[in-house]
């Protein structure tokens, strides 16, 4: 089928899912979960094969190590739907309930949007979080992942929509493209796709936001810094510092400045920089942190906004919170950033002033994650300011609709000689 077919088939699919009950869903997403488990070699054959043919194309190691979809990443990918199976359903609640007049009722309850349509690269647990959150949500879903996840994409895919169909979802709810030339035509589907969530490079969402009247939800890149206050804990400090960089180098999350207040440089630098050094970090610094730490590269105007994806850092000594702030707002690029301080005065400082979508008070910056946020998975974080911001979840899939339930009411009553008045009473 071509692309507009099947965003017609994913059209007339969420017409059906909206109208679901959340027990429907929840019995999708177990079955889900079971068929993930039951089909995990085959599912592992095929990212192996990914893997391999990657790597003789010289796809980037950061690329690469987002590709891995091993036993734990799938117990992790299991994990994660069931999490999201267990959440409340949301859909059709009423956030707001205002009597206009005696008899006339307007209610506000969140609605699905429609059909998400996904282009990510590289990671295969991104299409089983979308594909869950979809569930979840009453979405329908069209899918476009990277050629270098090819084979692990489709496995996935169709593990998913099997076993989502058999246990009650329509047929053609969710739909995977696999050629470059798609993503151009799933583009201009605007008739049907409601919304488009890119994830990749900035350079990558730049693009499909560039060519596209679909609304969407993107992010910038991953330019996320640990600032260490002149009150910090210096173990804490390290800890958070080391976690922030190294726990998982190549995701957005991942911190890529570390920025050091001046009054606490010259006793807290070194034995930061040498935690670092010892977990393989390769250091970039200004001049006042070279002449703490010795023999480091010197850093460039390039490196303050540098998303590395990698064992690199650069570091910067800064004139204490305000000038930490200023940096932040200047290079970050709106994501994920972290103070380390005892004060909660100059904490709360931060969190004010850091115009981030998440701001972290004696946390790594690693716990920017949908998964860990509670919200079962993600289908992305957003640093965006319009509908959904951060990590978005189930909540960040919804709309709203309107709904107002009267007793014959016209609006003549309520204009000139019809003497009503409305009593705008929230209930």
């Amino acid at each position: 089928m071509n692309v507009e077919v099947l965003a017609q088939r994913a059209h007339q699919g969420a017409k059906q899912t909206q109208a679901m009950d959340g027990e429907a869903r929840r019995r999708a997403l177990t079955a889900v979960a079971d068929a993930l488990d039951e089909h995990r070699r085959e599912i592992i054959t095929a990212n192996r094969n990914d893997l391999e043919r990657s790597t003789a194309e010289g796809v980037a190691q950061p690329l690469l190590k987002r590709l891995r979809f091993d036993d734990a990443k799938i117990d992790q990918a299991i994990r994660g739907v069931r999490t999201v199976a267990a959440i409340p359903d949301i859909v059709g609640d009423t956030q707001l309930a205002r009597e206009l007049d005696d008899g006339l009722v307007l209610y506000r309850k969140s609605a699905p949007i429609g059909v998400l349509a996904m282009v990510f690269e590289s990671r295969p647990d991104a299409l089983v979080q979308i594909a869950s959150l979809a569930i979840k949500s009453g979405n329908a879903l069209m899918l476009k992942g990277g050629s270098e996840a090819m084979e692990s994409n489709r496995i996935l895919a169709d593990t998913i929509e099997g076993a989502s169909v058999a246990a009650g979802l329509p047929d053609g709810w969710m739909a995977l493209l696999e050629t470059r030339s798609q993503i151009t035509e799933l583009l201009s589907q605007d008739a049907y796709v409601d919304l488009i969530i890119p994830r990749g490079s900035n350079s990558f969402v730049r693009h499909v936001m560039d060519n596209t009247t679909i609304p969407v939800l993107g992010h910038a890149d991953g330019i996320c810094h640990v600032y260490i206050d002149r009150d910090a804990d210096p173990e804490m400090a390290r800890r958070i510092a080391v976690d922030s960089k190294t726990q998982y180098v190549a995701v957005c999350n991942a911190a890529e400045t570390l920025l050091v207040d001046s009054a606490v440089a010259d006793t807290l630098l070194p034995s930061l920089a040498a935690a670092l050094s010892d977990a393989r970090v390769e250091l970039r610094g200004c001049e006042r942190t070279r002449a703490l730490v010795p023999g480091i590269t010197a850093a460039t105007e390039e490196d303050w906004s540098a998303e590395y994806l990698d064992m690199i850092l650069a570091v910067r000594v800064v004139d204490g919170l305000e000038d930490a702030i200023e940096h932040i707002n200047r290079y970050g690029s709106a994501h994920t950033d972290a103070i380390v301080t005892g004060s909660t005065e100059r904490a709360n400082r931060f969190l004010r002033g850091v115009d981030s979508a998440s701001v972290m008070w004696n946390a790594s910056t690693r716990f920017a994650d949908g998964f860990r946020y509670g919200l079962g998975a993600e289908v992305g974080i957003s640093t965006a300011k319009i509908h959904a911001r951060g990590p978005v979840g189930v909540e960040g899939l919804l709309s709203f609709k309107w709904e107002l339930h009267g007793n014959g009411q016209v609006v003549a009553d309520y204009t000139g000689a019809g003497g009503r008045s409305f009593t705008h009473r929230d209930l």
